[in-house]
């Protein structure tokens, strides 16, 4: 990971704060911690004070330790939306590389992943889902518009949105550029 970014500071101080609080809730020490999840107790205290550049494959192994989500590591604490995360978890070295986690679902079974594109004036309709299911989309180029009932959501480029599909919904380009976005249907 990059040494200098200010973008990952505020993940760092939402892993730090969740980290002590969930050890905390699941009454276990550091050292108890550390075991548990083959992170060294030099690491963990590290974390917990938020001065240290963590890999995700360590922040993995604490989160199954403490039988949690990942993404219920880094993201902030004070949340009102517990599905909407946006948070960068990963800067690389060159200037611009990152991975943005932007929402979680709860899945039962499993989780389809989408690429959609639409032409101007270009309709695609969906049946209600079971119960339970929901949709992620994210734009990759255009203006998506997602009809819910009677309202309408525009996603604009570089945006995303996520809502509970079981009613049925309808996505458009009601634009004259060609529509990009990735749908994920979970389970």
């Amino acid at each position: 990971m990059h040494k200098d970014s200010s973008h990952r500071a505020p993940v760092l101080q939402h892993v730090s704060q969740n980290v002590r609080r969930l050890r905390n809730a699941a009454q276990l020490s550091q050292s108890a911690l550390a075991e548990k999840s083959g992170v060294s107790r030099r690491m963990l205290v590290a974390i917990e004070a938020g001065e240290k550049n963590v890999s995700l494959a360590t922040l993995d192994r604490v989160a199954d330790a403490l039988n949690v989500a990942f993404s219920d590591l880094i993201q902030a604490p004070d949340v009102r939306d517990p599905s909407r995360i946006n948070e960068v978890a990963w800067v690389g070295l060159i200037p611009g590389s990152k991975a943005v986690l932007l929402a979680k679902a709860v899945a039962k079974r499993e989780v389809e992943l989408w690429e959609f594109c639409l032409q101007p004036g270009e309709i695609y309709s969906s049946e209600a889902n079971p119960g339970g299911w929901s949709e992620q989309v994210y734009v990759i180029e255009g203006c998506l518009g997602i009809v819910l009932g009677d309202d309408i959501r525009r996603i604009e480029s570089g945006e995303f949105f996520m809502f509970p599909s079981h009613q049925a919904h309808t996505y458009r380009n009601d634009g004259s550029l060609i529509v990009r976005f990735v749908r994920n249907v979970v389970l």
